[in-house]
């Protein structure tokens, strides 16, 4: 499939989008947690794939590749996501956002909260976390990858996979009990 995939076969590239297209689509939701920007990241997954197959080399399984691409594709955007937030930081702190989402008949800031309050304190746990870690965790723990799959995404030892995600299940317990004892 590799050498059909480097000759420009569209054909192999179907293949190869059917084979991974859901478990990219995952790993993208888990680290971004909106369906939108999963799907989003995932076509520039699978578009980078398209136009770097040529510099796969095939010291790595195919799948680990692609994770690894995923991976950096998902990251990219929480760092986009992050300079955006830093830039709007001012609007926020005097409200603009909430004041026009509702003069212009959205829902009011309080009932989004409810709504989606789970889900932001699964983003607030593991925004906490550092990248690596939020990555090695994210892949361990939710994704199910082993340890040695891990490293080879994140081009790692396993042993440094280890601590990764011994430091992040040590991080989030303590902040998953401070959020609790909050409420």
């Amino acid at each position: 499939m590799i050498e059909r995939l480097k000759s420009n076969d569209k054909k192999a590239f179907e293949e190869l989008v059917a084979l991974h297209k859901n478990s990219v689509i995952n790993t993208c939701y888990r680290f971004l947690l909106d369906k939108e920007d999963a799907e989003d990241i995932s076509q520039e997954v699978f578009i980078e794939i398209y136009q770097s197959i040529h510099s796969f080399r095939a010291d790595a399984k195919i799948s680990t590749w692609i994770y690894r691409i995923t991976v950096t594709k998902c990251l990219d955007e929480i760092k986009k996501r992050n300079r955006k937030k830093r830039i709007s930081s001012i609007g926020k702190l005097l409200r603009i956002d909430e004041i026009v989402n509702w003069i212009s008949g959205g829902d009011q800031p309080d009932e989004k909260m409810k709504e989606n309050e789970q889900l932001n304190e699964i983003q607030m746990v593991l925004n906490t976390l550092p990248e690596n870690q939020r990555v090695a965790f994210t892949l361990s723990k939710i994704d199910g990858f082993t340890n040695q799959e891990i490293a080879e995404i994140m081009g790692t030892t396993i042993i440094a996979v280890e601590s990764l995600i011994y430091r992040a299940k040590k991080r989030v317990a303590s902040d998953l009990i401070s959020i609790l004892k909050n409420k």
